[in-house]
């Protein structure tokens, strides 16, 4: 008899254990998949071609409401959960909710879904979403590169849509973005790391994106997504940790095995928190690392255009402001430290966008830009143009105006990582390198 598995996720980290740890294993039947977090994923099946032989019709996906009757009605032996960003309390409740129904829930170790590459990977993974993990790594591609060094970014799965075309997907231009058809979220990932002039590589099929991207690189660098564990085997580790939350990396399961896993610990935005929160993180990362460097950044937030004194609207990256629990970003820091005024958005919200203000009802001032569908990019469109400002101010890390018609100007807010220390995070990838030589 094949252990029946039921694998909980999120459209990422869930195809990837069941690439590396199942979809071979004659042992284990791969009931189902169930979806959470993100909208529109659900209700899909994983194709056959991704599949493999021991799943000749694939495997269906089905919304995670339903966990508890797939249990019970496809007689589940072992529950696998596979998705990040969501605290340790959180995760054992599920465990709970399992162990009522009679079914195992499993905890993948880290590093039975690593794969192993040939090339030196860096790897940047994270507390939270939203401490800066992405402007850590093309930090580091600078550095890399001006060294001499050629760095492709893999990136941590987001496959929202045809799992098939995205089974291996490469990104080098923005054209490429639209021929994929990616989403805004996918685009906030991918472009500011080709506007780096860093070739980007993502996907479902991690050991074939791998293939692909060692035909072209010299370092890996492995860009990890929410605060979930590395893909492939890092020989540089880096976890990025964000003092504007403290006690943050001390809550969340996937971010306690980062920095139980790291050779550097990199506590950014330090120009914004206060000493206290500093030292508050940095203690915690001590108590779960004893031994693991630690650094400090900052987060530098610059602003293209003039806001001072005007009512502006401020649009901030949707997954840090939602699921990742931050209350604002660098839109609102920017628009304090520049002398604008944000305006409430929420009784001008439409559709899903509305819904997401009830969901998160501590966002206020800010607007966070969700769009995994054409509809639901179009209900952002007509809530940012309903709203009375002045101004648009764009903290997305893409350009939303190139998206869609705003009907009142729009200023951009850049931010990047600053080295505040020496010796600091530039030396740590020159004594990478050296060692490598």
């Amino acid at each position: 008899m094949r252990k029946r598995v039921l694998i909980m996720g999120a459209a990422g980290r869930d195809f990837h254990n069941f690439n590396t740890v199942f979809r071979d294993d004659p042992s284990c039947l791969v009931v189902a998949f169930t979806a959470a977090q993100i909208p529109f994923i659900e209700k899909r099946i994983y194709p056959p071609s991704l599949s493999g032989h021991l799943y000749p019709k694939g495997i269906p996906i089905h919304p995670e409401e339903r966990l508890p009757d797939l249990i019970r009605d496809e007689k589940i032996d072992a529950v696998v959960f596979s998705y990040s960003d969501v605290d340790s309390d959180y995760i054992m409740r599920k465990a709970a909710l399992c162990a009522s129904l009679n079914a195992d829930f499993v905890l993948l170790g880290a590093g039975k879904t690593m794969l192993k590459s040939h090339l030196p990977v860096i790897s940047v993974t994270a507390v939270r979403t939203g401490c800066g993990k992405s402007a850590v790594t093309r930090y580091i591609a600078g550095v890399l590169k001006s060294e001499g060094k050629k760095a492709v970014a893999v990136r941590h799965p987001m496959p929202y849509g045809d799992l098939e075309r995205q089974r291996a997907q490469r990104f080098e231009r923005h054209e490429d973005l639209k021929e994929a058809g990616c989403t805004i979220e996918e685009m906030e990932e991918y472009e500011p790391l080709i506007d780096a002039g860093v070739v980007v590589f993502s996907g479902v099929d991690y050991k074939e994106i791998l293939k692909r991207a060692e035909k072209e690189a010299g370092v890996i660098l492995w860009d990890g997504g929410n605060n979930d564990t590395a893909f492939l085997k890092p020989d540089l580790s880096i976890v990025v940790a964000d003092p504007l939350r403290p006690g943050h990396e001390l809550k969340y399961y996937h971010g306690e095995v980062n920095l139980m896993t790291a050779d550097l610990a990199v506590i950014n935005k330090v120009n914004t928190a206060s000493a206290e929160e500093i030292e508050t993180v940095r203690n915690n990362i001590r108590s779960l690392n004893p031994g693991v460097r630690v650094i400090k950044t900052a987060s530098a937030v610059t602003v293209e255009g003039e806001i001072k004194g005007k009512k502006v609207l401020v649009i901030e990256d949707g997954p840090t402001l939602t699921h990742g629990g931050m209350r604002y970003g660098a839109g609102f820091i920017a628009a304090r430290a520049y002398g604008a005024s944000p305006v409430d958005p929420r009784p001008y919200a439409s559709g899903t966008i509305k819904e997401t203000f009830s969901a998160y009802p501590e966002l206020k001032e800010i607007l966070p830009a969700t769009g995994y569908s054409v509809a639901q990019i179009k209900e952002l469109e007509e809530t940012i143009n309903a709203v009375p400002a002045d101004a648009v101010l764009i903290a997305t890390p893409i350009d939303l105006a190139r998206l869609i018609k705003i009907n009142k100007p729009a200023v951009r807010v850049l931010y990047g990582i600053e080295e505040v220390e020496s010796p600091g995070l530039k030396e740590v990838v020159l004594d990478f390198l050296k060692g490598l030589r």
